[in-house]
């Protein structure tokens, strides 16, 4: 827990839900560890990032209730499901209202579109009803008893429309995927866009906000939120995925690579499918990317 006068941050990491499956190394598939974020004043709260299942939904609405404010705003930093199939239970719960950019919005739609053919195959029967709700707010920013948290578009990183949300008062920019934490990132995109410039671009974007804490969507609980560390973990980890691309020929090999620069990072199957969507196209340009990310997921 981080304080600036009356406004304060906390982070609850929620562990992956149960899954079938064995990854090239033999482990068990298991998602990465995702964070919500709670700000909160005096009387009032705004969460960020929710969660994706229905027991994640209960262990962060429980959390947020133990801090005795009226939850009035719940942010989704981006569309991936993972981020946000669980703001309907929590919407309902404290009557919050849903708040995202016009970009994020799309997303949403769009992970709740591939949702049966996806998510509901990974997690069957783990996943709450989740309709888009989400609004945008003006100018893309908001007030917390007084305080602004700001939305920060950031452009492509795990995948298109990412923002970020910057509270100047705490020195905190809530990164969603544009930063990571200990965890493996998620490539695909990659694969998408032709490269990493984008992404690392964003990062610097989070740079230039001056922060000197982040929370990443994903994270190691184990770790803390020092922003510079994150940052430069971050280009680093994307500048060795650059170097094993040249030097590997098989996501297995770039896997095992990974793993061994790694080892104690978490979320290894985010790692695999990433992998596998960047060498599929790689070695089969011909193909429809939407199948290649689709069962390198599967």
């Amino acid at each position: 827990m981080t304080t600036s006068g009356n406004l304060a941050y906390d982070v609850l990491v929620n562990d992956p839900p149960p899954q079938d499956g064995l990854l090239p190394n033999g482990e068990p598939k298991r998602f990465s560890p995702q964070a919500s974020t709670l700000i909160y004043g005096s009387e009032e709260a705004v969460l960020t990032d929710p969660g994706l299942t229905a027991e994640q939904a209960r262990a962060v609405g429980d959390w947020v209730e133990g801090k005795g404010r009226n939850l009035t705003d719940i942010f989704i930093t981006h569309g991936h499901g993972d981020h946000w199939f669980a703001a309907g239970l929590l919407a309902d719960r404290f009557g919050a209202r849903v708040v995202a950019s016009a970009g994020t919005i799309g997303q949403m739609r769009a992970s709740a579109a591939t949702r049966p053919v996806l998510w509901d195959k990974l997690y069957p029967g783990l996943i709450p009803p989740a309709p888009v709700t989400a609004v945008t707010v003006p100018g893309n920013r908001f007030t917390l008893e007084g305080h602004d948290l700001v939305i920060v578009e950031a452009g492509d990183t795990d995948s298109a429309d990412r923002t970020v949300r910057h509270v100047p008062d705490l020195g905190l920019v809530v990164a969603g995927d544009v930063i990571y934490n200990g965890v493996h990132m998620y490539l695909a995109q990659r694969a998408i866009v032709g490269g990493l410039g984008p992404w690392r671009a964003a990062i610097d974007t989070v740079e230039a906000l001056q922060p000197r804490h982040i929370v990443c969507g994903h994270q190691n609980k184990e770790l803390d939120d020092d922003a510079g560390r994150t940052i430069a973990e971050t280009r680093q980890y994307l500048d060795d995925a650059d170097d094993l691309l040249r030097t590997e020929n098989t996501a297995t090999g770039f896997f095992n690579a990974k793993i061994e620069r790694y080892p104690d990072h978490l979320g290894r199957m985010i790692l695999w499918i990433g992998a596998s969507v960047v060498y599929g196209v790689r070695d089969h340009p011909e193909e429809d990317i939407r199948k290649i990310i689709l069962s390198s997921w599967l």
